[in-house]
Parts: C-alpha cells; sequence; structure tokens
C-alpha cells in the first residue's frame, strides 16, 4: 500500500495558449504537511484548483489518484466528498450569518427534511473544541477578529471529515500570535492524522512546519525537499524558487545622504468618532529626503490610521496638531489636496482599494494623475499607452502587454502596478502600506530593488510593516507604535527585532 494519500501525474493546463501547469509532478504522504511553495505565477494555486475540481477533470491533462484510487472530480462537492477540503486566502464565509450557521452552511444537519438547530449548535461546540476556538457558536461571524474566522473556516472543514486539508495563504491576514496559534494547530491536525498542504510565501513559516515543500516554477516541479534530511532550508528554497540564489533577499544601497525634513508632525493627534478614540495620539516624528523611515507595530497598534491621516484623512478623522511638508504648514481636506502635494499612499489592500482589478494595466498606473496623460480634458490614448509602457518595463510588470486585466495578473504584479499607479502622480512622500504582503521573495526582492531607485533619486518612502526582517532591511530609521503612540525610534544600525517587540509591547 502506498504510503502517498495523494499522487498527482502529469499534470498540464492551458488557459488561452499559455500553459499554467506543463507535467507536474505532487506527491503527498499520509499525515504529513507538505508545504507547496514558488514565485507568484509558478501555478501554486492551479494545481490546487484542478486537485479540487474547480478545475474539472477533462479541461486539464494528467491523472489524480487519492487515497489510492483514481479520481474525475467535475467539481469542487466531489472533492469534498472524497475528503479533500480547500481553504482560500479571501475566506468563503457568510458575515452575517452565525458561527454554527457558516460551520454547516452547505453541510446541514438534518433531522428528515428539516435542519436541525439544537444539534447543529451541539456539533458546532464540539469542532470548536477541535479547533480551540472558544466562542459562542451563536455569534456573528463579522463580529470576530480574522484570526477567529480562518479557525472557523477549519472548524467547517472537520464537519466535512477531512482527509486532506488545502490552505492557501492561511496566515498572510494573521498577525504573529494569531499565525502561531494557527501553526500549532496544524501541528495537533497532523497528530490526529489529518494531512495538510499549505501554501506559503512565509519561509519562516514553512521551514518550522513543513514534513516535506514542493517548489514550482514556471509552472513546473522544480524539487521536493524533504526536511528529515535537513533539506527545507531558506537558502535552498529560494534558489529553486528564483533559479537563482539572492544571497540578500534586502538589495544593498549606497549611503545615503539626506536631505532637510520632507515630512514633519508635531502632537499629531487623529480620533476616529466611530470608535469614540484616538487612534493616533500625540505623533511626533520626521521624514528627511532621500531616507526610507519604517513605521513597526502590532495589528491594531495604529500605523495605518496613521498614514490614513497624513494621507488627506479619508476616514474623516478628527486631526489636531501640525503638519509641514518640506518646512511649511498644511492642512488636506481630501485626499485630492495630499495627492497635489506630492503625497502618495500604496494601500495594503490592493485589491479592496488599491486597484480597478477589472480594468486593464494602462487604465490602473494613470488612474492617479489623468491630467499627465489629457490635453483640454480629453485623454490622449496614446500618451497613455506610452506612460503605462514606461512603467511597465521600469517595474517589471509581466504581462503580455498593458492591455492585461489586472485582476488576471500575479498578486506581486498586482502590486507593482499600485506602486506605478503613484509613482505616475510623480510624489515626493511615497507611503507603503504592507508593500509585499502576500507576494513571493522574487518579488519581494525587485520591489526592495524599486525603493532603493527611488530613495536614490531623491524620492521619501514611509514604510508600514509586519514583516520585522523587512523593517530591518529596509529601513534608515524605524519608528514603533503601540495603541497609537509612538513608543520609540530606532536607527537602523541599532535596531534588532528584540529591541522592536520590546517597544511594540509597551
Amino acid at each position: 500500500m502506498s504510503e502517498n494519500i495523494l499522487e498527482m501525474h502529469h499534470i498540464s493546463k492551458e488557459f488561452v495558449g499559455v500553459k499554467a501547469l506543463s507535467n507536474v509532478q505532487f506527491d503527498v504522504k499520509k499525515g504529513e504537511i507538505h508545504c507547496l511553495v514558488g514565485e507568484n505565477g509558478a501555478g501554486k494555486s492551479t494545481l490546487m484548483k484542478v486537485l479540487s475540481g474547480v478545475y474539472p477533470y477533462g479541461s486539464y491533462e494528467g491523472d489524480i489518484f487519492f487515497d489510492g484510487e483514481i479520481q474525475q472530480f467535475n467539481e469542487i462537492k466531489d472533492s469534498v466528498q472524497a475528503g479533500i477540503v480547500i481553504i482560500y486566502q479571501e475566506l468563503a464565509l457568510f458575515p452575517d450569518l452565525s458561527v454554527y450557521e457558516n460551520i454547516f452552511a452547505g453541510n446541514e444537519v438534518k433531522r428528515g427534511r428539516l435542519v436541525d438547530w439544537n444539534q447543529t449548535i451541539k456539533k458546532s461546540n464540539e469542532m470548536l473544541e477541535k479547533v480551540k476556538l472558544k466562542v459562542n457558536p451563536e455569534t456573528l461571524v463579522k463580529d470576530l477578529g480574522v484570526g477567529k474566522q480562518q479557525l472557523i473556516e477549519i472548524a467547517k472543514a472537520l464537519s466535512k471529515e477531512v482527509k486532506l486539508l488545502i490552505l492557501d495563504e492561511p496566515t498572510a491576514a494573521l498577525n504573529e500570535d494569531d499565525s502561531e496559534n494557527l501553526l500549532e494547530l496544524l501541528r495537533e491536525l497532523r497528530e490526529q492524522g489529518i494531512t495538510c498542504i499549505m501554501i506559503s510565501h512565509k519561509l519562516k513559516e514553512v521551514i518550522s512546519i513543513a514534513d516535506s515543500a514542493t517548489v514550482l516554477r514556471d509552472g513546473k516541479t522544480i524539487c521536493t525537499l524533504d526536511a528529515a534530511k535537513g533539506e527545507i532550508t531558506e537558502k535552498a528554497i529560494i534558489q529553486n524558487m528564483v533559479g537563482r540564489e539572492i544571497e540578500d533577499i534586502y538589495p544593498k544601497r549606497p549611503n545615503s545622504s539626506y536631505g532637510d525634513n520632507i515630512l514633519e508632525l508635531k502632537n499629531w493627534t487623529a480620533y476616529d468618532s466611530m470608535l469614540g478614540r484616538p487612534v493616533a495620539k500625540q505623533i511626533s516624528m520626521h521624514v528627511r529626503k532621500g531616507e526610507i523611515v519604517g513605521i513597526a507595530g502590532l495589528m491594531g497598534s495604529g500605523r495605518t490610521e496613521l498614514a490614513l491621516s497624513v494621507f488627506g484623512n479619508p476616514k474623516a478623522y478628527k486631526v489636531e496638531g501640525d503638519m509641514l511638508l518640506a518646512g511649511k504648514p498644511v492642512k488636506f481636506s481630501h485626499t485630492s489636496d495630499a495627492i497635489k502635494a506630492g503625497i502618495a499612499y500604496v494601500t495594503e489592500d490592493r485589491k479592496g482599494n488599491g486597484l480597478f482589478l477589472a480594468q486593464d494595466i494602462k487604465s490602473n498606473i494613470t488612474a492617479a494623475h489623468l491630467k499627465g496623460i489629457s490635453e483640454k480634458g480629453i485623454i490622449n490614448d496614446n500618451e497613455e499607452i506610452k506612460q503605462a509602457n514606461k512603467y511597465k518595463d521600469s517595474m517589471y510588470i509581466k504581462a503580455p502587454s498593458v492591455e492585461q486585466l489586472v485582476g488576471k495578473l500575479s498578486g506581486g504584479n498586482q502590486q507593482k502596478v499600485s506602486l506605478g499607479k503613484w509613482l505616475f502622480a510623480g510624489p515626493q512622500l511615497l507611503i507603503l502600506d504592507e508593500p509585499t504582503r502576500g507576494i513571493d521573495v522574487g518579488a519581494k526582492f525587485e520591489i526592495y530593488s524599486i525603493m532603493n531607485q527611488l530613495i536614490s533619486s531623491g524620492m521619501s518612502i514611509i514604510m508600514i510593516s509586519s514583516e520585522l526582517g523587512e523593517v530591518l532591511g529596509m529601513s534608515d530609521r524605524i519608528y514603533v507604535m503601540a495603541e497609537g503612540e509612538l513608543k520609540g525610534e530606532l536607527l537602523s544600525a541599532e535596531a534588532d527585532q528584540e529591541k522592536i517587540m520590546q517597544l511594540a509591547t509597551q
């Protein structure tokens, strides 16, 4: 009897002439945690959609063996019935329904033709206990944090008697504590005999949890690494993912010479009337020309709220204090005022707020500065294409043309489009909120290289990041926030993860 619960042989998949998967071999042993890694666009999600029936039998080449039998899944419910459940990065929960309604949605507990709600609540409590989530099952899902919602998704999978649990970037939106709790749960599920496949860009997580790791590159299987043999290392994963060694993921730049302050905040406070409290309190900070200033802190520390209050205050906070731009006092009543003054903000939520996914690359890149391609109020189509191609090339955006829909791009390329959009507006101060969230190590290196180029040209950057390595690797100075306050300032030369966490947890 094979020790593998899953074998995918010679899997190939095409989309309108583009080969997304080419002769992929992917084997997973029973009761292991198997990580699937690769750059954005490597084919990871496509492979899992083939496995789960999103792409039905007949739409791809190759064979799938699961639990010793050949499978021909025509839709998702076929793979679920076989014991395969996939949880996507964008959680598939109903926010206005209760926890127990979500856990058994589509899998209702019935007595005859009617739903047995008492039994549903009882079984929901059993599932919540398995994932160690202490919440009232009658709580509405929208009233819970993302970490708890992720656990509800797993409880939902367990209610379907899952044999193989697939998680696509499960910790992308979680803080460090919630991420570690989730990884610990996966280890416990492994002990209970449940096999897991985890797609992740966070290499430290892969190294800490994987029994095996398969690397895809350009739709092909490159290798499978074995933790028991000491093969799962950051260097080995990166080298196989990108086809080359990246000795230092944070590219060095020449010693910077800083200019005068481009931004100063003095006793800056932003009060959120919806929450009934300040989200940024008495902030005094500065950013110099040609400098990357990192802002670190735990989720809920007020980093994004501070950035939004500076960028024209789109959340309509009650703002007090002084803001100086290039030494002159400024007050913005709208984000358009901030843009005109030379401030740009690349949001952490590129899909929700940063891009028009149903529009093409050129429309997105020019969206924040239409005057740059217009004459007497009329858009010059040729100029728009010219400018879009300029940023496509300089930002290393991988796409057949600027006519490509942004929603069809990988996460890393979407982030580059979002960045290009704001660079076309010609800012002097660029605010990057989680600039590399959900993108692979190769795309991260490219983003970091672009940041260094911008700094060398005289731009200034504020970078908000939850990845301490990123903050330490890219910042000249670091401010640390907690509960809406600045808790300290560190030069990069003196900073380390321990010092940052000490300040972030004050």
